[in-house]
């Protein structure tokens, strides 16, 4: 069984007596039920999973339902000699996006208090954007990802022990052995080819073999391109929705790395704002995560962006190599010089700076070039900005260099990351090796942490 981080947290919050109604949301085939069900099952005596989708598609004995008297009655139809009280009986309502009117209900369920309730979904952000009365104040939302190359190490039999000396290493600025470096890369280019669906990391740790991956990989991404027609009523956007996510792997390759309005349709006069819609539905549903054009950066960062300027990412790099790639490992295992792994890299650090609680930015200013990324130091309270580079050319970054030189911006530091073993600082930029971007958290202030409390 795969470890993965966000148990922790589903345990810690089922313990804690809390009644508000933990919604676990995320990108589909990420494994939130999976994770759900493994704590639910272990924490409670009575636990009870109810998938919206497969009523939909069965007696849809929940499908119209719009009352909390209504669903406790059709609740114990189906799972009544399971049914308990509060302290022993978790209900698990899955696929909560495929009946709306269940986001309302949730706050009538907990003020009756009659059962424990947690949720999952993906498209929640669209759903929770189109629901008639949002439940403020009743739920938490807790967005997942699928594995960070930290639980990729951990799956591969990388011992804990040794995730802290990784950990001791990029917090004391210390530079790995030779050999202890050249184990990790080589685990780091595995998980740039498998990446972090459950199904494809299990299918690679039973094979190794890189074919039965890609059909994992390529079932999933058939999946989220499909997802459209299901959510989505209007055929044109189902058929332009399709198109962008399909065209992000080669817009990666181009120099700007920007999906251009013009090309989704070929035609010359259309402008972005023609398909904002269709961006906020690959972006809200988790398949593609967005990275938006800062030309000031002041912190926040948020309220500077450019919102007619981002960059789209595949949420998963292991599908953005199956798309570049193939079944072809050598590029990626060899790190064949003629061989461009920029996009694949930048992707892989967008995914795990956004899986670590991360707003993603990047730098665009004509003048002054651009910067990969650029995130929040909350406790500096300033823009940190992080280059990534696949070559051997790592040193050499100009628009970087123009960014932190400019005297009205004030910024600290910065970081590169790249393939190169050695930790070391050289003026304002810390240089250090790709994987330990798996240590960047957000210091972004936690949602109900009493320590935040004044």
């Amino acid at each position: 069984m795969l470890y993965r981080k966000i148990t922790s947290y589903l345990e810690k919050h089922l313990k804690s007596g809390a009644d508000k109604i933990l919604i676990l949301q995320g990108a589909r085939q990420i494994g939130k039920s999976f994770s759900i069900r493994e704590v639910g099952t272990r924490l409670y005596k009575n636990f009870i999973e109810i998938n919206f989708v497969e009523d939909d598609e069965g007696d849809q004995l929940f499908k119209n339902i719009h009352k909390k008297e209504d669903f406790y009655f059709t609740l114990s139809m189906v799972a009544g000699d399971r049914l308990g009280d509060r302290n022993d009986t978790l209900v698990f309502l899955d696929e909560i996006q495929h009946y709306p009117q269940y986001l309302t209900m949730l706050k009538f369920l907990r003020e009756d208090g009659r059962y424990r309730y947690i949720t999952s979904g993906s498209l929640l952000g669209i759903t929770l954007q189109d629901a008639t009365s949002i439940p403020v104040g009743s739920v938490i939302p807790k967005e997942m990802f699928q594995l960070d190359f930290e639980e990729f190490l951990i799956a591969n039999g990388f011992g804990t022990e040794a995730i802290d000396m990784l950990r001791n290493a990029y917090e004391n600025r210390q530079s790995l052995s030779v050999e202890h470096h050249n184990h990790v890369m080589d685990l780091f280019r595995r998980y740039l080819l498998v990446g972090g669906m459950p199904d494809a990391v299990n299918t690679y740790l039973e094979t190794h073999n890189i074919v039965r991956v890609r059909e994992v990989q390529e079932g999933i991404r058939t999946l989220y391109a499909s997802d459209a027609s299901k959510y989505e009523k209007e055929q044109s956007k189902k058929l332009l929705i399709r198109r962008i996510y399909e065209m992000i792997p080669s817009q990666m390759e181009n120099k700007k790395k920007r999906i251009v309005a013009k090309e989704i349709r070929g035609k010359k006069g259309d402008r972005f704002e023609q398909y904002q819609e269709e961006f906020e539905y690959l972006i809200s549903s988790g398949i593609a995560l967005a990275v938006h054009a800062i030309a000031n950066p002041v912190f926040p960062l948020s309220e500077s962006l450019q919102k007619n300027l981002l960059k789209l990412y595949l949420n998963d790099v292991g599908l953005l190599t199956g798309q570049l790639y193939n079944n072809n490992i050598r590029p990626v295992l060899d790190d064949i010089r003629s061989i461009n792994l920029g996009s694949v890299y930048e992707s892989v650090v967008a995914q795990e700076l956004r899986a670590h609680g991360h707003k993603l930015f990047y730098y665009d200013q004509r003048k002054q070039g651009e910067v990969d990324y650029l995130i929040d130091n909350h406790t500096a309270m300033r823009p940190h900005p992080i280059e990534v580079k696949s070559g051997k050319d790592y040193t050499v970054h100009s628009a970087l260099n123009n960014l932190l030189g400019n005297p009205d911006y004030h910024i600290p530091s910065a970081t590169v990351v790249s393939n190169e073993r050695e930790i070391y600082q050289d003026g304002k930029v810390t240089y250090m090796p790709v994987y330990l971007v798996m240590f960047m958290e957000s210091n972004a202030p936690a949602e109900d942490e009493s320590e935040y409390l004044f």
